[in-house]
């Protein structure tokens, strides 16, 4: 058994940080194996380091906390960080992942740190426990501008606006783009959802297209139709997407 708890604390705010440092230096049973400032920081320092809590701020530049959790595949116990009291707090609370908001008091972190101590016990489900946290911040109805994919050691950032189509491939989704294919661990539901409309159209249950890539549409036959892309690419159109087509076109 080790003699100290291993944390790392990232936030890409120096204050934040060096506060969090503070009200761990009167807890001796902590140790800080690191301290990041980014989330491609973070992800190398978990990987090498393998602490057992993390401080994670959510919002921070290039990936946030979120699309960090989403690349980490053993996570630590977390505990959140945030400016910002939105309804994302309660499924924080519903998945017993403590949070701090900021700013926030000794008394309050050391109050964190205590119930979060509890869950070092629990780990064996703590990803599950982050997989279902991923799920319910999916549900914000929110678009996104960019999809974080990592690939072995390699995170890819690609725009949205680089995306050229989807393709739904068993529990993933292949996302073609300007810079190549990549696989994602979500369904094509959440990007159906999340995918602004006036730029994507979902024009079968496996497809989902850039409008800006279509060449054209064909129609095969009295009732069936394809469309094709501006790299000839011939993909199927179901009749729930010709009319989502139409609607647009």
């Amino acid at each position: 058994m080790k003699d100290k708890i291993r944390v790392i604390i990232i936030d890409d705010e120096s204050l934040a940080r060096s506060i969090t440092r503070k009200y761990l230096s009167v807890r001796p049973e902590f140790e800080i194996a690191a301290e990041c400032s980014n989330g491609f920081d973070a992800i190398k320092k978990i990987n090498e380091e393998k602490p057992d809590i993390i401080f994670l701020d959510i919002q921070m530049p290039k990936i946030t906390g979120f699309e960090m959790l989403e690349l980490i595949e053993n996570p630590p116990v977390i505990i959140f960080t945030t400016a910002y009291d939105h309804y994302a707090i309660k499924a924080f609370e519903v998945n017993a992942v403590d949070y701090l908001l900021k700013p926030f008091s000794e008394e309050r972190f050391n109050e964190a740190l205590d119930k979060t101590l509890v869950h070092l016990k629990e780990k064996s489900g703590q990803s599950e426990m982050i997989r279902s946290l991923i799920e319910k911040n999916d549900e914000k109805p929110e678009f996104i501008e960019r999809v974080i994919i990592k690939d072995g050691q390699k995170i890819n950032i690609v725009p949205a606006e680089n995306i050229k189509w989807l393709e739904a491939q068993d529990d993933y989704v292949c996302i073609h783009s300007d810079k190549g294919k990549f696989l994602k661990q979500k369904t094509m539901k959440y990007f159906e959802d999340h995918l602004d409309p006036n730029y994507f159209v979902r024009i079968h249950r496996s497809y989902i297209i850039s409008i800006d890539f279509i060449k054209h549409l064909e129609q095969l036959d009295k009732e069936s139709y394809r469309i094709i892309l501006k790299n000839e690419q011939q993909l199927p159109v179901s009749k729930t997407g010709l009319s989502k087509l139409k609607n647009i076109l």
